[in-house]
């Protein structure tokens, strides 16, 4: 059985395991990638509900973040009522399983019960294979963004040319 729920403070070892598992990964995969990410960041994630894990028969299969503000991404589009999702990160014995597409249609019932109008992710500008990942999920590719500032963001984000994507929510 799958399910989506909320990650506790008990599965942080967990998450900082899967997102070491994700570096070397994406090493394998791409000329950029993670750099890691603050403790604090996560405990306030998990605190505040925003960090989430799909379950499968007890076990972490994936975990992803979302938020409700991306500012320093998406400029004035900020101003939309949209959910941000981020770091996407499937444990290696579960990868095949295209959980983007659970984590659309789960973005999509939760964004109606909190009345959101967008589903938005974002992904270095030049990872063709994740923009075709993406877009073939559902997503619409909205083009190329350049950060002037990144305070606040996990390092990776400093000075990067990001691929941005959205998904309308009907209601």
């Amino acid at each position: 059985m799958t399910k989506i729920l909320n990650s506790t403070i008990e599965d942080i070892d967990v998450i900082f395991k899967l997102y070491d598992e994700a570096i070397v990964y994406q090493k394998t995969k791409f000329d950029k990638h993670w750099q890691g990410f603050e403790r604090t960041l996560i405990e306030t994630e998990i605190n505040e509900k925003r960090q989430w894990k799909i379950v499968i028969n007890g076990n972490i299969a994936c975990i992803f973040a979302i938020t409700y503000e991306d500012e320093l991404i998406w400029g004035v589009k900020n101003n939309d009522p949209a959910i941000y999702i981020h770091r996407i990160v499937t444990d290696p014995l579960f990868r095949g399983n295209n959980f983007i597409k659970v984590i659309i249609n789960w973005a999509k019932d939760f964004g109606k019960l909190i009345d959101k109008q967008f589903i938005r992710m974002d992904t270095w500008g030049d990872n063709e294979a994740l923009i075709q990942h993406y877009t073939q999920s559902g997503f619409s590719f909205l083009g190329l963004t350049t950060l002037q500032k990144s305070e606040g963001l996990p390092k990776h984000y400093e000075g990067a040319c990001l691929s941005l994507f959205e998904i309308k929510i009907t209601h």
